[in-house]
C-alpha cells in the first residue's frame, strides 16, 4: 500500500509555517489525497500527547479510514514498550525505529540484547518492528543483526537514499536488505554543485528525476507482491519563504504519487 508519512510535511508542521499544520490536519490531508496510510514518523509532539489526545486522533484516523505506522528512534526496552502501548491506541502493525536514539548509541551487541527484551511482547501483540537503514550503522551490520533473530516481527525499513553518507551505494544497500525489508521510505535524491563548483549538497528532488533506481528496488524487494508499504518522505531544502516552500512541499507529494501511482 502506498502511504505517506510526516516527512512528507516536514515544512507544514514546522515553526516556520504560519499556521503549523496539526497531527489531524496530516491526517485530513492524506485522506483527501486519496490516500488510505499515514506512518506518524518522528513526529516529536506524539511523546507527549496524554492518552486522550492519542486515542482522540486515533479515533480521527479511523473516521477517514486511514491505517496508522508509527515511527521512533532507539530500541531500549522502556521505549519500544511505550510505543507498542501506543500502536495499541492507533490499532497499528508496525513501528520503525532506529538502533540509536536521541540519547543513547548502543553497540551491536547491546542493542541486540535490548531488541530480544522488547521483541517478545511485538510478537505477542503482532506488531512488526522495522529498523532504518542509515548512514550511522552498515547496512551489512544491520541485515546481520535483524537476519539473527530469524522472526517475522523484526525486519528492515528501507531507506537507500540514507546510506549515501557513508558511501555505500543505493543500490547495494536494496539488494542486501532486501530478503528483510518490512517497510520501504520513499523519496528520490541528487547532488547539486556549490557555486563556484566548490563541493556539493546531497538533498531532495522530485520523484523520478534524481538518483534513486526505484524499478530496481521495486524488482529487489517486490513490496506489492510481498505487502510491503511504500511511505512518502521528502528531502526538500527551505526555498527561500515559507509560502514557496510549502507548495513545493505539496507539489512534490502529488509528483510521488502520481509516479507511484503509474508504476502499479
Amino acid at each position: 500500500m502506498i502511504g505517506l508519512g510526516t516527512y512528507a510535511f516536514f515544512w507544514q508542521h514546522s515553526e516556520r509555517a504560519e499556521h503549523p499544520l496539526t497531527l489531524v490536519g496530516a491526517l485530513e490531508a492524506t485522506r483527501a489525497l486519496g490516500v488510505r496510510l499515514f506512518q506518524i514518523c518522528d513526529y516529536a509532539p506524539l511523546e507527549h500527547m496524554t492518552e486522550v489526545e492519542l486515542k482522540g486522533a486515533a479515533s480521527t484516523a479511523r473516521d477517514l479510514g486511514l491505517t496508522i505506522e508509527l515511527g521512533t528512534k532507539g530500541v531500549s526496552f522502556a521505549h519500544l514498550t511505550r510505543f507498542l502501548r501506543i500502536a495499541d491506541i492507533f490499532d497499528a502493525r508496525l513501528v520503525r525505529s532506529m538502533l540509536y536514539g536521541p540519547d543513547s548509541r548502543p553497540s551491536l551487541a547491546e542493542a541486540e540484547r535490548q531488541l530480544r527484551a522488547a521483541l517478545r511482547a511485538y510478537e505477542a501483540s503482532d506488531v512488526i518492528l522495522a529498523l532504518e537503514t542509515y548512514e550511522q550503522v552498515a547496512t551489512a551490520d544491520l541485515v546481520g543483526l535483524v537476519a539473527s533473530f530469524d522472526s517475522a516481527h523484526l525486519g528492515i525499513c528501507l531507506d537507500p537514499g540514507n546510506v549515501v553518507a557513508r558511501l555505500e551505494k543505493p543500490r547495494d544497500a536494496v539488494e542486501l536488505a532486501a530478503p528483510q525489508v518490512a517497510n520501504v521510505h520513499v523519496k528520490d535524491f541528487a547532488f547539486a554543485r556549490h557555486d563556484g563548483w566548490v563541493g556539493f549538497t546531497y538533498s531532495g528532488a522530485p520523484m523520478g528525476t534524481g538518483l534513486h533506481d526505484y524499478p530496481h528496488l521495486l524488482e529487489s524487494v517486490r513490496p506489492r507482491e510481498r505487502g510491503i508499504n511504500e511511505i512518502v518522505e521528502h528531502w526538500l531544502p527551505w526555498q527561500g519563504d515559507a509560502e514557496s516552500t510549502i507548495r513545493t512541499e505539496r507539489e512534490w507529494t502529488r509528483t510521488t504519487l502520481e509516479y507511484l501511482r503509474s508504476t502499479l
